[in-house]
């Protein structure tokens, strides 16, 4: 059995196409993108990275609440996000607010689910989204059902969930993957596999040598890719997408990427879990250094062209925490009539209660 186990370990080596330096090392997979398109993506990266760098300063003010970075971890969110279409279904963790932005989601909400109001949650028409799921895991049971309601409708769409490595340890993964299997239901899972979770490295996490191999016990297809390369995670991304919608079923997809700051803002601090070492050589796979470089070669890319995406960010925060910081503060009122159509006898006494006390 040691045998059989290593032999499928094996078998799951890190998809990449483009290296470190920023050059193409696998021609046969690079996706088929247009010059125009990649200018998109890295526009998207790179007023990710911005959008992170002022949350956190907007949460060390006060002015946001809740917050988990994201910087480093752009490849693995936006470049499996720009592989998706608008109607797909995204069910995102805590950390994956910037797909849904992408995804539909007005900046401004994105701040009040940050600040806990309850229209933070609440996404537009059109909008196929739930809000970030903080039960660690949660997300991917639901992203099972979401895709199994699909197929059942014959949409041409898939369900796509995100979690962490610290993720794979909840009963919820384990079910989520194989319901979908069963019942071969379009969806993608992902893994972003920051090697900390919140704290615990991975490998006391789990003995598996990959994360990707857990999809062998549910029968689907499992890959692990360099979550630093925007072209590798885009290019498994679309031949999931494109398995699902085509009857081939669910996906599990392990990204290898690194989050540079700390699990959340409230309180952690990765230093007494991280060697500087260790952060240093994770930035020099910074996927925006990669992937600047790799489209400054085509050419297609400037420094003036990613300062104006930076200034265009920086107005968009501005005039969306403007607006976030101005709109009604919510109510106990509110909080009790969203949370029940029908309310039971003694939320109808403290809705009363609460009424009277805000006419006052």
């Amino acid at each position: 059995m040691k045998h059989v186990l290593e032999e499928i370990e094996n078998k799951f080596e890190v998809f990449q196409v483009l290296n470190q330096d920023g050059e193409i090392v696998n021609k046969e997979n690079v996706p088929d993108l247009s010059d125009d398109e990649l200018k998109e993506l890295m526009t998207r990266m790179v007023y990710t990275r911005v959008l992170d760098q002022r949350s956190i300063a907007l949460n060390r003010q006060g002015r946001l609440g809740f917050y988990a970075p994201t910087a480093g971890q752009e490849a693995s969110q936006i470049a499996s996000h720009f592989a998706l279409e608008k109607q797909d279904f995204i069910l995102p963790g805590y950390r994956d607010v910037p797909q849904l932005i992408w995804h539909g989601l007005p900046l401004y909400q994105a701040f009040l689910f940050s600040k806990g109001h309850f229209h933070g949650n609440q996404m537009p028409e059109g909008v196929n989204a739930l809000s970030p799921q903080i039960i660690i895991g949660a997300q991917y049971v639901q992203a099972a059902g979401v895709a199994l309601g699909m197929k059942l409708r014959g949409k041409d769409a898939v369900a796509v969930t995100y979690t962490g490595d610290g993720g794979t340890s909840q009963g919820d993964f384990y079910e989520g993957i194989n319901f979908a299997g069963a019942y071969n239901a379009p969806a993608i899972f992902f893994i972003q596999n920051n090697y900390f979770a919140i704290s615990v490295p991975v490998e006391k996490q789990t003995a598996a040598k990959t994360l990707a191999q857990k999809a062998v016990a549910a029968g689907i297809e499992g890959y692990q890719v360099d979550g630093m390369d925007p072209l590798a995670v885009y290019a498994v991304t679309e031949h999931a997408r494109k398995r699902a919608i085509n009857g081939g079923g669910p996906t599990l997809i392990e990204t290898l990427t690194y989050r540079y700051g700390p699990h959340t803002m409230a309180g952690d601090d990765p230093t007494r879990y991280r060697t500087k070492d260790l952060d240093s050589e994770w930035e020099k796979r910074d996927p925006l250094v990669r992937f600047r470089t790799y489209l400054e070669n085509k050419n297609v890319w400037s420094e003036e062209q990613e300062n104006e995406v930076i200034e265009r960010a920086k107005e968009d925060i501005k005039e969306a925490i403007k607006k976030a910081d101005a709109y009604p503060k919510q109510k106990v009122t509110e909080l009790i009539e969203n949370m029940y159509e029908n309310l039971p006898y003694n939320l109808e006494e403290q809705l009363k209660e609460y009424r009277e006390r805000e006419s006052n």
